[in-house]
């Protein structure tokens, strides 16, 4: 029983059917780039969006003969939509993720002891709604990408989302977990009052695996299987299904997830290593949570040596060229172009390359951002371990940084730990799938999930990487903008 998936990301959307056997096929992917209107802002079409899903859902159901039993979606995280429900129109501009026109709201609410991010959906939804309903009187309907994206494939039969996706967006009210029957919609009423968000225009709360509508805009109407999150998706779909194991995405930023278990936090805010709680899945009502550390930039600084230098052609050509050189030559980098995440969380720290020498050349340089993203992916691995009961063991990897050869050498050097390279660059789609197939009884159970995984290669630790010099030029990157070093969310 295959399985349809819908994948949108920050800068695309792609479809794709997962097989029996985990095998993704009929892959069709149109670009759908955010668009910056001013300084900090990120914006993106969401009716563009709408019409992108049904094209490329279309295109890869056209590709599959035998058609498809379920839908799962994957989606970016945090991202904000507003829309009228009679006509089914978005009110304004999506806000994207990343977008920071809400910084100083989180300030404002910071210093009443209440502790939102502008990456947040909860002060984007709020902006939305005070731009272009200010009075309060619309017929409207809000959600993340996922709400969206299951609206426009029931024709408007669905407006729901899943913890995943629920839980990142700050309304989220994590006493009533785990957000079954009576309360499907466990938003925080006195926050929502705050913001002035009616909790009836957000959606219910679904399992993010099982049957929850039918998928009506589709041909055949499957049914609408499974709502994830990219970075639960990713986990997922690389096995990690059990405590001790984790994954990190390294895409343009990097992410660590990682099984905790089925206690809740008292809260969703930052633990004092640098993590965040987060769920990693909620399935027959139970839900299992996890932790996850953060990147804010990783594969950005190979794009930066490309684009911006001119060190290199292309971003494999990353690869070969550090190889080509036994070492830095005493040179490190610190990757922090968007300032620094876990365990760090300085938004004033900037990027550093300390210790070039006369002799230091191209290839020297391109090693030292190589393992300087591997050195932040250790940061990741050591505060997960401390904010948690957590060993982990092997290190599982996926994103375009996961084909580096150099990189995940590096990355295994660092952590001191096995490094399991995913067999497909982006495992977000197949994890969505594995989630819509377990629903379905393609695949039974979690073991079953977990069976699926077949690393493309097992990397081992060739030699301590020297943790104490690399402390040292974080800290020379640190503070550089004070007034943004300040910042504390």
């Amino acid at each position: 029983m295959s399985v349809l998936v819908i994948d949108v990301g920050t800068s695309g959307v792609r479809a794709a059917v997962v097989t029996p056997d985990a095998t993704v096929t009929a892959e069709h992917h149109r670009e759908l780039l955010p668009h910056s209107p001013a300084p900090g802002m990120v914006e993106f079409d969401a009716a563009r969006l709408a019409a992108t899903v049904l094209e490329v859902a279309g295109a890869a159901l056209a590709d599959t003969p035998g058609g498809v039993e379920a839908v799962g979606v994957a989606n970016q995280r945090a991202s904000a939509v507003v829309w009228d429900r009679d006509t089914g129109e978005p009110v304004g501009p999506g806000i994207g993720w990343q977008d920071l026109r809400t910084l100083g709201d989180c300030l404002t609410l910071g210093a009443e002891g209440i502790r939102l991010a502008p990456n947040q959906t909860a002060t984007k939804l709020a902006w939305l709604l005070d731009t272009h309903d200010p009075e309060r009187r619309r017929n409207l309907a809000a959600g993340t990408i996922d709400t969206w994206v299951a609206w426009v494939l029931t024709g408007g039969d669905a407006h729901v989302t899943d913890p995943t996706n629920a839980a990142v967006t700050g309304l989220l009210d994590v006493r009533a977990a785990p957000w079954t029957d009576a309360a499907r919609r466990p938003w925080d009423s006195a926050l929502c009052e705050r913001l002035r968000i009616d909790p009836a225009i957000l959606p219910g709360v679904v399992d993010t695996t099982g049957a929850c509508a039918t998928a009506t805009a589709l041909p055949g109407a499957p049914p609408l299987c499974a709502l994830v999150g990219d970075q639960q998706g990713s986990l997922v779909g690389q096995g990690v299904v059990a405590p001790g194991l984790a994954k990190v995405t390294f895409g343009t930023g990097g992410m660590l997830d990682v099984v905790v278990g089925p206690d809740a936090p008292t809260a969703t805010v930052r633990n004092p290593g640098g993590t965040f709680p987060i769920v990693t899945w909620r399935r027959g009502g139970a839900v299992t949570w996890g932790v996850e550390a953060i990147m804010l930039s990783a594969g950005t600084n190979v794009e930066w040596l490309r684009d911006d230098l001119g060190i290199i052609d292309t971003v494999a050509e990353s690869d070969a060229l550090a190889a080509s050189c036994d070492d830095t030559g005493g040179v490190v980098y610190v990757p922090a172009l968007l300032g620094l995440g876990t365990p760090n969380w300085d938004y004033g720290a900037r990027g550093a390359l300390v210790g070039i020498t006369r002799g230091t050349g191209r290839a020297e340089v391109v090693r030292a951002v190589l393992e300087g993203v591997a050195q932040r992916g250790a940061d990741l691995v050591d505060a997960t371990e401390a904010d948690t009961d957590a060993t982990i063991g092997a290190l599982r990897v996926d994103g375009g940084m996961s084909r580096n050869a150099t990189f995940t050498q590096a990355l295994a050097d660092a952590t001191g730990r096995v490094v399991e390279v995913s067999p497909v660059v982006e495992a977000t789609t197949l994890g969505a799938g594995l989630l819509a197939g377990l629903a379905i009884g393609t695949w039974g159970s979690w073991d079953d999930l977990a069976a699926t995984w077949s690393p493309a290669a097992r990397v081992e630790p060739a030699g301590p990487a020297n943790r104490e010099r690399w402390a040292e030029a974080v800290q020379r990157a640190a503070g550089w903008i004070g007034d943004l070093s300040s910042l504390d969310f």
